[in-house]
C-alpha cells in the first residue's frame, strides 16, 4: 500500500496544477486570438450592449419572440429544466407557451408552431431559432408594425445562417440580430 500512496499523491498534485493553472491559461491564451479577445460578440443598439451569442428575452408583439429559457436568460445559471416529457409541470409550461402564442398569433394552428418556440434549449440560452420559427411570426409583426409581410420575409432571408460547411446542422437565425434589423427596417 505504501508503494502506491506516493505515486497517487504525485498524480493528484500534477492534475491539480494542470486543471487549475495550465489548462485555464491555455484556454485564456487561445481566447485572446478570437474576435473581441474572448469577451463575447457584443452588439450595440440604441445605446445598449447585447451579447449576440447569448439568448435574449423578446416577448413584445412587435418583435420576433425568442426561444424560451429554462434559466430566465441568466447566463450565470445556464442549464435545462431537466424535466422529462411526461412531467406534468413541464407539460403545463409547454401548454401555457402554446396558449400564449396562439392568443398573440391568431390564425396560426397549434400544429404550425415550431417546437423551438415552445421548448427551451439544453443551455437555456440559445440565441438562435429556426427559419420556421421566424416565418410563423411574420403576420403578427407585420400587423403590429404596419410593414408589408414581404419585407419581413426578405429580412428573414437576409439573416438566415447556413449550416456549418453547408452540411452540419439546420439553417438558423440569430433572434437579436433579426430584431435589430427589424428595428432598422421600421425606422426607414
Amino acid at each position: 500500500m505504501k508503494k502506491h500512496i506516493l505515486p497517487a499523491l504525485k498524480l493528484t498534485i500534477i492534475m491539480i496544477l494542470f486543471f487549475t493553472v495550465i489548462y485555464p491559461l491555455v484556454v485564456w491564451g487561445m481566447a485572446q486570438f478570437s474576435s473581441n479577445a474572448g469577451k463575447g460578440k457584443i452588439i450595440e443598439h440604441n445605446g445598449k450592449k447585447y451579447y449576440s451569442n447569448i439568448g435574449q428575452a423578446f416577448t413584445a408583439d412587435k418583435y420576433f419572440w425568442s426561444r424560451p429559457s429554462a434559466v430566465n436568460y441568466n447566463a450565470a445559471g445556464s442549464g435545462a429544466s431537466n424535466k422529462g416529457p411526461s412531467n406534468e409541470e413541464y407539460l403545463g409550461q409547454v401548454q401555457a407557451r402554446i396558449d400564449t402564442f396562439l392568443v398573440h398569433n391568431p390564425g396560426i394552428k397549434k400544429s404550425e408552431i415550431p417546437v423551438d418556440l415552445i421548448t427551451a434549449s439544453g443551455s437555456g440560452l440559445d440565441p438562435n431559432f429556426s427559419v420556421q420559427a421566424a416565418k410563423v411570426q411574420v403576420k403578427r409583426i407585420a400587423t403590429v408594425r404596419g410593414i408589408e409581410e414581404q419585407k419581413i420575409n426578405q429580412l428573414i432571408e437576409e439573416n438566415t445562417e447556413s449550416p456549418l460547411w453547408g452540411i452540419f446542422g439546420p439553417q438558423k437565425i440569430n433572434v437579436l440580430k433579426l430584431n435589430i434589423a427589424l428595428d432598422k427596417l421600421a425606422s426607414r
